[in-house]
């Protein structure tokens, strides 16, 4: 009896002894921090962010390549600047247009910046920070040839596809013969060769494009076409909280006068609000409020793939 007693009273040692560590164990967990204390911590730690930042890279003066495919333009000396304002490791991507929106939902990339306008479809799929450029749209043709965007029926006119200058031509000029390309760059040369009569674009890029060779022969078509959509912001995913940090960057850039230097050796002025105000009070022809039941492709093509997902 004695033995078997012995032998039990053993056996129910060993049984409790894990169960023993596993309670000291416990003990010192609740007397550390909790992980949301511990991930606070970690934030506040002095560890810089690394952010991947995808573009666009045929959007001159934005964001383009120089000759040794190098990433250049005025939106990468202000990612540039945001990132240092942050101090934060930043990479930045080239990324076809129509996959920005898809790959920054995807989380292939943290941020999408590529002069893509402040869209109502846009804000539903993704969180846009505080603009940091306005413009508006133009009609770009031949010198001497007499289209104008009062008589764009029939005739084969360009643009690159979900812009705001394509989604203007599709709810104002719906009998044009509209053709739209995945990059300014092949809108263009469909232009110069004579297979489009006119293009559409974006007021900064296609000015730029009229200062080089290809464009000499070329001019601005009547008066700048202002839309509700003519702010620029760099685009996130939804509840994103690098949006708050951008924003903040943004802020302070403009307070230190970086923002105006960067702004003005690319745009010629300190201010492009003044700017725009100055355009709107005396050059633009008229105020389109483009419809919005015409959605932009990535649009489209983001919210189906959310929809997959969920």
């Amino acid at each position: 009896m004695i033995t078997s007693m012995t032998s039990s009273l053993t056996k129910k040692a060993l049984w409790l002894a894990p169960l023993s560590v596993a309670m000291l164990m416990l003990a010192g967990c609740n007397n550390s921090a909790t992980p949301v204390e511990t991930t606070e911590a970690d934030a506040a730690t002095d560890a810089p962010l690394n952010i991947k930042i995808a573009t666009e890279s045929s959007y001159k003066p934005f964001s383009y390549t120089d000759a040794d495919g190098k990433l250049i333009g005025y939106e990468i000396e202000l990612v540039d600047a945001l990132c240092a304002q942050m101090k934060a490791k930043c990479e930045v991507i080239s990324q076809d247009w129509d996959g920005l929106i898809p790959g920054l939902n995807a989380q292939k990339f943290d941020a999408a910046i590529a002069g893509m306008s402040i869209t109502p479809e846009r804000k539903e799929v993704v969180e846009f920070s505080d603009p940091y450029f306005h413009t508006g749209i133009i009609l770009i043709g031949k010198k001497g040839d007499d289209v104008s965007v009062d008589a764009l029926k029939g005739k084969p006119i360009a643009s690159q596809r979900s812009t705001v200058a394509s989604q203007y031509l599709q709810d104002k000029h719906a009998d044009a013969d509209i053709k739209l390309y995945d990059t300014q760059d092949n809108a263009y040369l469909d232009l110069t060769s004579g297979r489009v009569r006119a293009m559409m674009s974006d007021k900064v890029t296609g000015i730029d494009w009229l200062k080089t060779e290809a464009g000499k022969d070329y001019e601005v078509k009547g008066q700048e076409i202002s839309t509700s959509d003519d702010a620029m912001g760099i685009a996130f995913r939804k509840g994103d909280p690098l949006v708050a940090k951008f924003n903040k960057a943004l802020a302070e850039l403009k307070d230190n006068g970086t923002y105006d230097q960067i702004t003005g050796s690319y745009f010629g002025t300190s201010s492009t609000a003044a700017a725009q105000k100055a355009v709107a009070a005396n050059d633009v022809k008229e105020v389109v409020v483009v419809d919005k039941g015409n959605i932009d492709a990535d649009a489209v093509i983001a919210k189906e793939e959310q929809t997959a997902a969920n």
